[in-house]
């Protein structure tokens, strides 16, 4: 089920209603009730494999179960293994395994050597890079002795499959998230309100801002020889500013539906587009992944600590699995590898930690060097992105060629202006609210109420008016 559908516009207020109203009064019945429906919410898209939610739930679990009760470190790490393979054999077959076979074919070929092997028509299921390593958090953090083994399967399996964030994160700490689900949850007109707020900027940068965009990437991208350089830069721009009202727009959702049910999701995006340096851009986008590389595989690999090519080899690996974890294609592998590349220049000055504190603090307008910093900064968010969005390494290197061209300095053939001036006043709206947690929630509450209604249904009224073609999220893919 999709967030951006009469679907799941129907499924909200009925779950809500029902969460409040009958089961508000047991807390065990509550979590019950999040569990099917958030199995009602995966299955509405293929119910087959909802078995494989239920498989890593029930060895997790299980795994949990044991490691309370261990304290052989060598039994220990047999437990965490056994996370570990379930868990990543069902990601690596459904995500990799045609990637791996044709590799492998194509090595043997350069020694003379031909294997016949066919590929499987594999479905990947949409999520399973998110609630794997969701759930792993969980056997990891229990092998640390972090947090402590749950016994109630309801709530664990509620907080594996809990429906708003399911299938594309935030990414949540079983330390941070699971006890959320063993406290009396009352319901909070004031987050609710502000979770309602939430949503609607979300859908509005899912619906206009990215599946609009869409429409002009989609074509650029897919004729990229038609098209001169000045055209291919409009097309790399508006690609970055698609994905991140897509994924983005798909966070703040989750994480405002979240709130109606009385959760708190983490931040998964802290305006990353005012920026002023590629380190402080990692840090603001899709924390919920980078910190759980950083958790989890950064920091036992000796993080920051050691020398400098110590730290480099650890800044490459994360970036690069990073890119892999995105997809079983090389152009991932090339867009992890550039960007590790980035980063590492910048740590290798002592200037990847310049830029921690919010932009323009408490002003209303960035500075000049602001400005440039940010300009610098997205130029090469951009560029590398082209890798991220083509087809293969050859259409990325047809796609930057074609930009360095005479035909750069010509005049677009493609130039959406009223797209472009709405992503402006979109941009101008989330600056304004880029101290908070997402830009409406204090964006207006000091104006009169009915001017402040009349902005919240303008939002809605463009929502209905200039939505584009529906799209899928980006990030389902994953």
């Amino acid at each position: 089920m999709l967030f951006n559908t009469i679907d799941f516009a129907i499924f909200l207020p009925i779950v809500f209603i029902l969460y409040w109203s009958v089961f508000k009064n047991n807390l065990k019945i509550q979590n019950f009730f999040i569990v099917g429906v958030s199995y009602l919410f995966y299955g509405w898209w293929d119910w087959r494999f909802l078995s494989l939610i239920l498989i890593s739930t029930v060895v997790d679990f299980i795994v949990g179960l044991k490691l309370s009760t261990q304290e052989n470190r060598k039994q220990r790490k047999f437990l965490l293994w056994i996370s570990i393979i379930v868990n990543l054999g069902f990601l690596g077959f459904f995500k990799y395994y045609n990637f791996f076979l044709d590799n492998f074919i194509i090595s043997f070929s350069f020694f003379g050597v031909s294997i016949n092997a066919n590929n499987l028509d594999i479905v990947l299921p949409i999520g399973i890079s998110f609630y794997t390593f969701q759930t792993m958090s969980y056997t990891i953090d229990l092998y640390y002795k972090r947090l402590s083994a749950t016994k109630d399967f309801i709530a664990f399996s509620a907080f594996v499959s809990f429906f708003p964030q399911l299938v594309a994160g935030p990414i949540e700490r079983a330390r941070n998230f699971l006890p959320q689900f063993f406290k009396k949850r009352t319901f909070d007109y004031e987050k609710a309100v502000d979770g309602l707020r939430q949503i609607l900027w979300g859908l509005f940068k899912k619906i206009v801002i990215a599946d609009n965009c869409a429409i002009y990437v989609d074509k650029i991208f897919a004729n990229t020889s038609d098209y001169s350089g000045s055209t291919l830069v409009v097309g790399m721009f508006l690609f970055a500013v698609q994905i991140y009202g897509d994924f983005s727009g798909y966070s703040d959702i989750a994480i405002g539906t979240a709130r109606l049910f009385g959760f708190k999701l983490m931040q998964n995006f802290a305006f990353p587009q005012f920026s002023r340096d590629v380190g402080e851009f990692w840090r603001r986008w899709h924390i919920s992944l980078s910190s759980w590389f950083r958790d989890y595989l950064y920091v036992p690999l000796g993080g920051s600590k050691g020398n400098i090519l110590i730290k480099a080899r650890n800044v490459f690996l994360i970036f690069v699995i990073t890119g892999f974890w995105h997809g079983a294609k090389w152009t991932f592998i090339v867009w992890g590898t550039l960007n590790a590349i980035i980063f590492s220049l910048l740590m290798l000055q002592n200037k990847n930690k310049l830029s921690l504190k919010i932009i323009a603090k408490d002003k209303k307008l960035p500075s000049i060097t602001d400005i440039l910093s940010i300009t610098k900064t997205m130029l090469i968010i951009m560029f590398t992105g082209i890798f991220f969005r083509v087809t293969s390494i050859e259409h990325a290197i047809s796609y930057i060629l074609g930009i360095f061209s005479s035909s750069l300095f010509s005049f677009p053939e493609v130039l959406p202006k009223k797209l472009l001036i709405t992503i402006l006043i979109f941009i101008g709206i989330e600056w304004f609210g880029r101290e908070n947690k997402h830009a409406l929630e204090n964006f207006g509450l000091n104006w009169i109420k009915p001017l402040r209604w009349s902005f919240y249904y303008l939002i809605v009224i463009c929502i209905i008016l200039f939505a584009g073609k529906q799209q899928t999220f980006i990030y389902f893919q994953f």
